[in-house]
Formats: structure tokens, C-alpha cells, sequence
């Protein structure tokens, strides 16, 4: 199959063969012919499969129609959870309609709402926006929603289930009640998808992995450590190569600070990116992180959204997620489009029943091993029903200081997540999330 026989528009197909795109996604293939057809559209695939072309391609074919230039209002409205992601669908947007005459721009927190508004004015087919800033800009009624033909969600799971579905409701109250919508994710939990009916017409739906499914060359290990002793670890398996780019998730904005500080002095080039730094900040890490100034990114959960980087070798969890299926969205950072990745994560004995979660989710074995040196005072607590510990070769004991040396590239794993969110019953894996009490609100200003 050719992008050609999908039906795309000779000056999109130019700029996918400048860009050496020969054939479609399997997501793509599915998708496209269905939003080219007007359909509304539920699509589902991993992380790395190609989701944004799947929605961006036939959405500037049908801009590129008439009518392109003959209104100031945006015509089609992408949401995205984070401003990396929004940045991220805005960069795509331009290189695939480089030879169209669409223009699009960028609307989220964290800089000035002056230049948003000159673009607004001005006169754009495409918003991408997270949606605080969006309603910020509606309140100063700078923005005119009336005439959007197209909306699209992108991460729509966490989109509806991660403190936007307020946001987002207001946001669907000023879109015209005809206009096609597109909700693109990883997964669809049925709750999520139950709620997507509600403010859809009848959509198909395409889905190009089983459910809570990971890339299947991304190979996962845990190693039970205590928890004070967890970034220690950290240490020793980033050590193991200190050239190979990891990204290390932290539960929290403040531990991923930390963590930052801890590594930067034993020697590291480090990271960090969440909600509380600036734009500049996030996209400076973001650049430095892709162009390799520096090998270490620390990042929540939530700010990760949008991180697209190229065959990224490791995902380290430092802390497990308190909901398993994000343990899916981490992971699909590494092991993408046929590369080897590897996922590894740093377990606590508190953390025991996070495991057990991920393990039923995934429905595979992932081995567990002792680092040597990092042998945890207490065991994992694993559930009847569960596979076995995996008893793997043991690694050279650490040093309990300094920078350890380079080794075989095998190691340990970090975990993070993007706020504080404790567990609850409902859900595909039987939690979901709440804030307790004190917990960090979800950044939805973008």
C-alpha cells in the first residue's frame, strides 16, 4: 500500500517523499481513508506508530479545499494535553502542508498571550492549543470557535481523564454541533470511550493494537531496591553507559528536581521537564535532550506527552506509576518504529502492588532482578497467580560512591509520574485516578 492509494493530494504526497515517507502505518492506512471520507473516528495505536500524520494528513487535504482562505476564523482545532505535544503537532502540521496553503499556530500556557493574539487576528485554519490557554483566550474572546469544521483530541485519554473533562466540555459548547471529530490515543479504556459517544456522530473506529499493549521489542526489567536507596541505583544503571540517552520518570515536579541535582553532581548531563518550568525552560531541555547535550531527561508523566525522540534506547522508571495503564504511555517512548528498547524499572516493597497491577495488565512475565550492592531489606510482594520472580544473572556490585564505570549497557530503571494521584476502584485494572487530599491538580493550563 502507497500513501498514493489512500487517496492524499499530489502536494502532500511531495512532502512526504522530501521527507522519505514511502508507505503508510498500519494506523495511518486505516485512518485516513475514513477522516477523508468525513467520518468521525475513534483511533487507537501505540505511541510511534504514526497517529499524528494519521489525522494531519487528510485534515490539510480537506483545508487545502475550498473555502481555505476565505475566512480570519480556524477552521480545525487540535487539543493536546501538554504544550510539547501541541509544539510537537505544530511542527508536523508545517512539514507535511509545505507546499499548501495552510497556516496554523500554536495557543498554551506559559508565554505571553500577546503574539497568540496578533496570530488570531491575523487570521489562522488550524488552532493547536491544551486547553487552559484556550479558554483563556476565549474568556478575552480573542479566539472564534464558531466556524471549526474539524476537532481533534489527541491523547484523548488523558484528554477526558486526567482533569480536562471541565475544559474540555466548555471548550465543546462553543464548536458548531455539526463538524467532525477525531480522538487519537494509545489506549480507550470503556469509560473513556463511553464518554467520547456522548459529543461524537457515529464513529468508526480503528485500532491497530490490542488494547494496553506495549511495542513488542521493548524488553522490561525491575529491580526491587528500597525506596531510600532508589536513586543510588539510578546512578549505577546509567552509569553502565553514560553516553545513552535515557528518560527517567518521576512521580513528582519536586523529585524530578532532585533527582536532576543528585545526578548533575555525581557527574551526569541531566534534565529535568514538568509543569513548573517555564516554556523556555521545557523547550531548551526538550532541544538539549534530542541534540544530546544532554543524555539524562527527567520528566512527570504528564509533561512527557509530546516527547518524540528517534530509537530512544531506555525508559527508566524511578517511580511506577500509581495507574498501570501509564506504565504503557512511558514505555511507549522506546521501542519504536522496529528499534529495540529497553524498560526498566526501580521497585520499592511499598510499591509491590503497582507491580502486581502492570504485570495483569500487560498479561507477560517481566523479569525481576537483584542488582547486587541494592538488595532491597524487604521482598516484593507478588500475588499467588504471578509469574514467578525471573532469577537473572546478578550485576558487579556497585560502588556506594561516585560516578560507577561504564559496563555491559544492562540496567536498572527510574519512574515518574506527572501528579500526585492516589488509587481508587473503576477502571480497565481496577484503579483510576482521584486527587488525595494535598495532591498536585493536573496541569491543565497547559
Amino acid at each position: 500500500m502507497s500513501f498514493e492509494s489512500l487517496g492524499l493530494a499530489p502536494a502532500l504526497l511531495r512532502a512526504l517523499a522530501e521527507q522519505g515517507y514511502a508507505q503508510p502505518t498500519p494506523i495511518q492506512a486505516g485512518a485516513i481513508p475514513l477522516v477523508l471520507q468525513g467520518h468521525d473516528l475513534l483511533a487507537a495505536a501505540q505511541t510511534g506508530t504514526g497517529k499524528t500524520a494519521a489525522f494531519a494528513l487528510p485534515l490539510l487535504q480537506r483545508l487545502s479545499g475550498a473555502g481555505a482562505t476565505q475566512t480570519r476564523r480556524p477552521r480545525a482545532l487540535v487539543l493536546t494535553p501538554t504544550r510539547e505535544l501541541a509544539a510537537q503537532v505544530h511542527d508536523n502540521l508545517r512539514d507535511y502542508g509545505k507546499h499548501l496553503r495552510v497556516t496554523s499556530t500554536t495557543i498554551f500556557g506559559g508565554v505571553g498571550m500577546g503574539p497568540q493574539m496578533q496570530a488570531l487576528r491575523r487570521g489562522v485554519d488550524v488552532v493547536i492549543a491544551t486547553p487552559g490557554r484556550l479558554i483563556d483566550h476565549m474568556q478575552q474572546r480573542s479566539v472564534d470557535l464558531s466556524g471549526v469544521e474539524v476537532l481533534v483530541l489527541d491523547e484523548a485519554d488523558r484528554m477526558l481523564d486526567m482533569g480536562f473533562l471541565p475544559a474540555i466540555k466548555r471548550i465543546l459548547g462553543a464548536l458548531p454541533r455539526q463538524r467532525q471529530t477525531l480522538l487519537f490515543s494509545a489506549t480507550f479504556a470503556e469509560p473513556i470511550k463511553a464518554l467520547a459517544m456522548q459529543f461524537m456522530r457515529d464513529p468508526h473506529e480503528v485500532s491497530v493494537t490490542p488494547p494496553n499493549t506495549v511495542a513488542p521489542l521493548v524488553s522490561h526489567h525491575v529491580h526491587p531496591v528500597d525506596a531510600s536507596r532508589k536513586r543510588d541505583l539510578l546512578l549505577h544503571v546509567l552509569s553502565q553507559d553514560s553516553r545513552r540517552q535515557s528518560l527517567v520518570f518521576s512521580r513528582t515536579k519536586h523529585g524530578a528536581d532532585k533527582l536532576v541535582k543528585f545526578l548533575e553532581a555525581s557527574g551526569m548531563r541531566a534534565a529535568a521537564i514538568h509543569g513548573n518550568k517555564s516554556q523556555n525552560a521545557r523547550t531548551k531541555a526538550l532541544g538539549d535532550f534530542k541534540s544530546g547535550r544532554v543524555t539524562v531527561l527527567v520528566a512527570t508523566d504528564i509533561a512527557a506527552r509530546g516527547i518524540d525522540i528517534d530509537q530512544l534506547p531506555m525508559v527508566i522508571n524511578h517511580d511506577l506509576p500509581m495507574v498501570a495503564e501509564d506504565y504503557v504511555h512511558r514505555i511507549g517512548r522506546t521501542g519504536r518504529a522496529g528499534a529495540e528498547g529497553l524498560a526498566v524499572s526501580l521497585v520499592s516493597h511499598e510499591e509491590s502492588g503497582l507491580l502486581r497491577d502492570i504485570r495483569k495488565l500487560l498479561k507477560q512475565e517481566i523479569a525481576i532482578t537483584s542488582v547486587q550492592g541494592f538488595e532491597p531489606s524487604a521482598p516484593l510482594r507478588l500475588d499467588a497467580g504471578a509469574p514467578r520472580p525471573v532469577q537473572g544473572q546478578r550485576q558487579p556490585r556497585a560502588p556506594r560512591h561516585g560516578h560507577a564505570g561504564h559496563g555491559n549497557g544492562n540496567g536498572g530503571g527510574h519512574n515518574a509520574g506527572g501528579s500526585n494521584r492516589s488509587q481508587a476502584n473503576a477502571g480497565r485494572n481496577g484503579r483510576r485516578r482521584q486527587r488525595p487530599g494535598g495532591a498536585t491538580r493536573p496541569e491543565t493550563r497547559g
